[in-house]
């Protein structure tokens, strides 16, 4: 999918490197159709990595997508670069004084799982977002964190602390082969996971407004959905990069945290010995999917006919 983005995105030039096709603004605008419009709210504190991984994601299908990456207004993220955010993105405030509508939306994850939803310092703003996508955007995507956000605001679907950190590359079985979210999938299909927590899965199960679509014996959830499809749970992170989860390990064991080292992730079971990826093929086809029979062949032409 043809991404567009800001010319001068730094990600542009390291996706090109592997052969990803992202379109910059100057040549998009020579393409006489209607883009479809994904915001992406970033909560994840290496910005520059999170907008690599999930451009990676959404290019070299013959959509194009319009790009807007999001990040809060009330909460000044310690990691990011002030001069990035102020060039490549906007608040939320923003968009409502534009009037914006999107086809579709992302919300990351975001290190803050361990707090209740209502002590996390941008919960306000956040719960403002996604209200307001009720009526504005199309479909959602909420990624880890996010999506459990999304379940207690939506459902009221609470979280809970695992004993240990599920963190690894784990199994899922596919539990819903009709659903065009996993249309194209093996039954059985490898993902990351990286959380302290997990949401309460009987109620997942017991909402009539939604399906599980995909979940692991060790690590739980990991796709879910809302029957009409406008909104999409992932717990895992399908959009990690090789070397991500030992990052994460190697950062917390510097921080003197006991920690286990990430399951059925390194080679031999030697730190530092990375894996091949064997989970970015499943997650390319469920953005795709997604982004085909959930935004493009569901969106109003008039974008701002969304309700």
């Amino acid at each position: 999918m043809p991404v567009k983005v800001p010319s001068r995105l730094p990600a542009i030039g390291a996706l090109e490197k592997e052969n990803i096709f992202v379109m910059d603004a100057l040549r998009a605008d020579t393409q006489d159709i209607r883009p479809l419009r994904l915001a992406i709210l970033n909560l994840m504190p290496d910005k520059l990595v999170t907008e690599r991984q999930l451009l990676r994601l959404i290019s070299n299908t013959p959509l194009q997508v319009d790009v807007r990456f999001l990040h809060t207004g009330t909460y000044e993220s310690k990691n990011a670069d002030p001069g990035h955010l102020k060039a490549f993105y906007h608040t939320f405030s923003e968009i409502l004084e534009k009037n914006t509508k999107f086809d579709a939306l992302i919300i990351t994850g975001a290190p803050v799982e361990k707090l209740d939803f209502c002590a996390v310092r941008y919960w306000d703003e956040l719960s403002k977002i996604l209200k307001w996508a009720q009526h504005n955007v199309y479909s959602s995507l909420y990624i880890c964190w996010a999506a459990q956000a999304a379940l207690y605001y939506h459902y009221g679907i609470n979280k809970a602390e695992v004993g240990a950190k599920i963190s690894g590359v784990f199994e899922h079985r596919v539990l819903d082969k009709t659903n065009p979210l996993v249309r194209g999938f093996d039954d059985v299909f490898a993902a990351p996971h990286s959380r302290y927590t997990e949401v309460e899965h009987d109620k997942v199960y017991a909402n009539k407004k939604l399906c599980v679509l995909a979940e692991s014996d060790e690590a739980g959830l990991y796709l879910a959905a809302s029957k009409d499809l406008r909104r999409v749970f992932q717990f895992g992170h399908g959009e990690y990069d090789a070397e991500t989860l030992h990052n994460e390990y190697t950062r917390d064991v510097a921080k003197g945290l006991s920690i286990a080292k990430p399951k059925h992730y390194y080679i031999n079971g030697e730190v530092g010995e990375l894996p091949p990826i064997r989970w970015r093929a499943h997650e390319s086809l469920l953005i795709s999917n997604w982004l085909n029979y959930c935004v493009y062949q569901a969106t109003p032409y008039d974008i701002d006919a969304i309700k």
